[in-house]
């Protein structure tokens, strides 16, 4: 029986290398991204390899709330679904909104997960046993804690941000975890560690990401950003191919898969049930479901 998997921002870089793995593991896999061209040429790298089924691709803008919908549907008429890993992930060095007037750091790291993943829950849950891997980030260190609004307090820097949205999805993950046990739907957040990305190239050289006193140390912390990030791709995605197929995984839920693509144990904060509530009350008011 064919099993299908979606890896969002799957055209390049580590999204692609994830989609390349599912496609090796004998998925079916949908790549997603915004660029046909790139969808093109992702959909005939995976098929050169001579998978068991065609890959395919679906063009979506996935800071476009109203375009997750609607992606949503077209991946739920397929049929069950076994594997969705939302690899999306974007850093801006300057504060910026979505077409839907809400911060696009957040908008794309928490939102555009959150919402393509609820909506997919049926499909999930007719492909059951099946599997969702949000993909985190250390950056989640760094993270302001507070979310009972979109925008915290204070001037926009954009590593933070990241890692604040980051760290929402992490804390949405392992509560969807919990909600989920049971159902069949494995629910599981994948750290890549780092790599040479379209994301992470060029965007660490311009110390007003950070906050002012991070810039003081930030020739030293570029640095080691970049040796941490100057590892393939392919490298990158093994966090999220084994948390997607490995079968020690099999039957077990709410496991962060670290860097070396083993269990590791997850941030504490984005272990607070209180953190938790209020990303989900933020979620649900800022992305509802249906569309209003």
């Amino acid at each position: 029986m064919k099993q299908t998997a979606v890896v969002t921002a799957g055209t390049a870089g580590i999204g692609l290398e994830t989609a390349l793995g599912l496609a090796s593991a004998g998925l079916a896999v949908t790549v997603v991204g915004r660029n046909a061209e790139r969808g093109a040429r992702a959909v005939e790298r995976i098929n050169a390899a001579a998978p068991a089924h065609p890959a395919q691709f679906l063009a979506a803008d996935l800071a476009s709330l109203d375009a997750i919908r609607a992606l949503a549907d077209r991946i739920a008429a397929d049929g069950p679904l076994a594997v969705l890993v939302n690899n999306v992930g974007a850093m801006f060095a300057d504060r910026q909104d979505s077409v839907d007037g809400i911060e696009a750091s957040f908008a794309v790291n928490h939102l555009s997960p959150y919402l393509l993943t609820e909506l997919l829950l049926p499909a999930l849950q007719s492909g059951a046993p099946s599997r969702i891997v949000n993909v985190t980030s250390g950056a989640t260190g760094v993270a302001k804690r507070a979310f009972d609004v979109v925008e915290p307090p204070g001037g926009y820097y954009g590593f933070h941000w990241y890692g604040r949205a980051k760290l929402a999805n992490l804390a949405y993950t392992l509560e969807l975890a919990g909600r989920l046990d049971g159902t069949g739907v494995s629910v599981f957040a994948a750290d890549p560690g780092g790599a040479a990305t379209d994301m992470t190239n060029g965007t660490m050289n311009d110390p007003k990401i950070v906050s002012p006193g991070l810039r003081l140390l930030w020739p030293l912390v570029r640095r080691r950003f970049e040796r941490a990030t100057s590892g393939p791709a392919s490298a990158a995605a093994k966090p999220s191919v084994f948390a997607a197929t490995d079968g020690s995984l099999t039957g077990r839920t709410g496991i962060v898969i670290g860097p070396q693509a083993q269990p590791v144990a997850p941030f504490r904060p984005a272990t607070d049930p209180r953190i938790a509530q209020s990303v989900r009350h933020l979620s649900q008011r800022l992305a509802p479901l249906a569309a209003g």
